[in-house]
């Protein structure tokens, strides 16, 4: 659900800011509060967890790490994974 709703607010955002020069100084201008960068940082962190966590489901259903040892050990990795893509993230909106 969240998903869905952050997805809908950043096509929203992109809309916003390529229908005419004066959107996208509106959408500009919503985005540059700190709270909107926070959220905005906090839905592509959300983004990048679940694509990583997507793509570790798809090598699993290739019949890789689906042991529990190696289960465990692929979730370590997509949690560094999608820390890594949260800090570029942030450095991205600030």
């Amino acid at each position: 659900m969240i998903t869905f709703v952050s997805i809908a607010i950043l096509l929203w955002l992109l809309s916003l800011s390529l229908s005419s020069p004066d959107g996208f100084q509106s959408a500009a201008a919503i985005l540059d509060t700190f709270f909107v960068k926070l959220v905005l940082w906090g839905i592509l962190t959300v983004l990048a967890y679940h694509i990583v966590g997507g793509i570790r489901h798809l090598i699993q259903d290739l019949g890789y790490f689906e042991e529990l040892e190696s289960g465990a050990k692929s979730a370590q990795v997509s949690f560094v994974i999608a820390g890594v893509l949260a800090v570029l993230a942030g450095v991205l909106v600030w």
